[in-house]
């Protein structure tokens, strides 16, 4: 029996205040030693799943590069399907499974562009990607576990929603501020220091100058 929704993981790696990024411009807070942690996480994975402000800001690959392994699909939530013929994503896939999911107020343009691609589209949600059925819709197609390595406004949607099973965050040594960053749930909080979902600590591995840290949900 197919399971309802796969295991969705969360990685990223965060700054000493809690940061993931800053607002319109890239930057690497993961050292190398880590990537190629990050990326023996994906070569473990089914999927791979991220927002179209990670690909408009970072234009990732969102392969395995650093280790040995399978790639594995990418999944792209972009409501409106407006993700750009010259990203990587798509100048990639038809060598890397790529998924991009729209909602129903995708442009008949848009649409009929991405049909035309080497992508498997899925149109999900009325005016947003719904989250929740996606991960129905990902479990009848066979995959079991998905690694979500999206912005803190995606991150957001899959914790207000009790969508994430697992969180591997790397803890790095640097310090951003609050002023035009990104937090690792961005725009979301809680009344009280008691959080809605149990988070129990299974594992704290040094690696190089960072701290990874493994919570179970």
């Amino acid at each position: 029996m197919v399971n309802s929704k796969p295991k969705v993981t969360l990685s990223a790696a965060i700054t000493l205040d809690g940061k993931i990024g800053q607002k319109n411009k890239q930057i690497v807070l993961s050292s190398k030693s880590d990537k190629i942690r990050v990326h023996k996480l994906r070569s473990k994975s089914d999927a791979i799943l991220v927002g179209k402000n990670t690909v408009q800001q970072d234009d990732p690959l969102l392969t395995v590069r650093y280790t040995k392994g399978k790639n594995p699909i990418r999944i792209i939530l972009d409501s409106h399907g407006t993700i750009k013929n010259n990203s990587k994503i798509i100048k990639t896939c038809k060598r890397v499974p790529t998924m991009v999911v729209v909602s129903e107020l995708v442009s008949k343009s848009n649409l009929n562009r991405l049909q035309k691609l080497p992508i498997d589209v899925i149109v999900c949600g009325k005016t947003q990607v719904n989250i929740t059925k996606l991960l129905t819709i990902l479990s009848k197609k066979g995959i079991k576990n998905v690694l979500l390595e999206g912005g803190g406004t995606l991150n957001r949607s899959f914790l207000k929603k009790n969508l994430i099973d697992e969180m591997v965050i790397a803890l790095t040594p640097y310090v951003l501020g609050s002023e035009n960053t990104v937090s690792l749930f961005e725009g979301i909080s809680f009344p009280s220091l008691k959080m809605k979902l149990p988070l129990k600590l299974k594992t704290v591995k040094k690696s190089s100058n960072e701290i990874i840290l493994n919570y179970k949900i």
